[in-house]
């Protein structure tokens, strides 16, 4: 007894979650958590969300920083219990798909004869003149019809009868590869100085199963910015190599904005770029590597060096960009002179040559595997949402004696229905 009432559990569990209206349910819990993510900034610093939501003791409903970190809501799309939900709407659909939607494929494909004159509604009456003559007026409409003895089924848009079932596989389709990426997938940031070699390595977030390429190493061979005319930055470039493990290089591109490079299910970045800082000659025969401080005036970055002379004087290097002059100040912040890379000036008695504004390029570094599954979700989606508004229409004809009996049903378009029946009557008619 108590194994049939666990039974009886189970199943009144498993019926409620295949009900469509507990997957739309589901959902639009799903969607209002998301809007909440796009309201809270995601993985921030405690710092920031300290400033941006204090702790207010004067308020009757609190909701601070706190209150935010204990529920989880700065990475909300990685916390237990949205995961949680996700994996419900996965099992709703999935019980309804197969619970409901694919039984009713089948009974859709079904041929459905009538044979008893009680069991058509809504009569419309022809005088018999041949049946070849009536299926003939069916597929005039684009209808496919089956007869069987005097009785005649057709139907047509079936296409927009099981389009639903394909709106079901599709999200079905769209969370797997969605749960492949963030099992599977990982994301790194990396600042990589011009010229340099590295590896991945500064993962910001990573799946339980992510694994990192072992057997790739990047170089940043060159970078580059173009600036408008009113010197605003146009475009930053990275020309970045990969090479194997001989050192090889196995793939090359210029990277930017909106155009990234991709190897074996990696995607390359260009994200953010920096100054490091100079690389000057003294009397061409000692070169010396100096750090820069960034300074932001007027939403501006400039960035500076302070070369030390004698009797506590100093001349100021600064640089607004990449396009390679050097303005030099006194220490009374006197422009005294400005010079290009490369070129030499007199400073002290020796001779300063700036040999290179030292860059780093800002790349990210993205595995998703599960992206063009994602991708083929959406797609398979999106073209069955499309199918799903075509009529499904029904037609049924029943011969008595010598009189045709014709009904039918549709699930929308009623007003096309209805022509529909009109053009099947004309051309029965003119076919007699």
């Amino acid at each position: 007894m108590k194994q049939l009432n666990k039974k009886n559990i189970l199943w009144h569990v498993i019926k409620k979650i295949a009900n469509l209206n507990t997957s739309i349910s589901i959902l639009l819990i799903i969607a209002s958590i998301s809007i909440l993510g796009t309201i809270i900034e995601q993985d921030q610093n405690i710092n920031y969300y300290q400033v941006t939501y204090p702790i207010q003791d004067n308020l009757l409903v609190q909701f601070n920083w706190q209150i935010i970190f204990k529920l989880g809501l700065d990475h909300i799309y990685r916390t237990w219990w949205f995961l949680s939900l996700l994996s419900l709407f996965f099992c709703s659909l999935i019980t309804c798909t197969f619970s409901r939607q694919l039984p009713g494929l089948r009974y859709a494909r079904n041929w459905k004869f009538v044979n008893q004159l009680n069991n058509i509604n809504r009569i419309q009456l022809y005088p018999y003149k041949g049946i070849s003559c009536m299926i003939y007026s069916l597929n005039s409409s684009n209808y496919y019809v089956f007869h069987k003895n005097q009785n005649i089924y057709g139907y047509k848009g079936l296409s927009g009868r099981i389009a639903p079932i394909f709106v079901h596989l599709s999200i079905i389709i769209t969370l797997t590869g969605s749960i492949i990426s963030l099992l599977s997938g990982f994301v790194a940031q990396e600042m990589i100085p011009n010229g340099e070699i590295f590896h991945i390595q500064n993962i910001i977030k990573s799946g339980i199963n992510s694994q990192l390429p072992k057997n790739i190493i990047c170089r940043v061979n060159d970078f580059y910015i173009k600036y408008n005319t009113n010197n605003s930055i146009k475009q930053f470039y990275s020309d970045i190599s990969l090479l194997n493990d001989l050192g090889v290089e196995i793939k090359r591109k210029i990277i930017y904005v909106n155009s990234p490079m991709k190897f074996h299910g990696l995607t390359f970045y260009q994200t953010d770029w920096a100054i490091n800082g100079l690389r000057i000659e003294i009397n061409k025969d000692k070169i010396i590597q100096e750090k820069l401080d960034k300074k932001t005036i007027k939403n501006s970055n400039i960035w500076t060096y302070k070369l030390p002379l004698n009797d506590n004087k100093y001349i100021t290097f600064v640089i607004t960009d990449l396009q390679g002059k050097i303005l030099l100040y006194n220490s009374f912040n006197e422009l005294i002179n400005s010079i290009n890379i490369n070129e030499s000036i007199q400073l002290n008695n020796q001779e300063i040559t700036i040999k290179e504004i030292m860059t780093s390029t800002g790349l990210q570094i993205k595995a998703d595997p599960g992206i063009c599954i994602v991708y083929t979700g959406f797609l398979i989606l999106i073209i069955s949402i499309a199918i799903s508004y075509l009529s499904y229409s029904q037609i049924w004809v029943y011969k008595n004696q010598e009189i045709f009996y014709i009904t039918g049903k549709t699930n929308r378009a009623k007003l096309t229905f209805e022509e529909d029946l009109i053009y099947i009557q004309k051309k029965y008619k003119k076919s007699i």
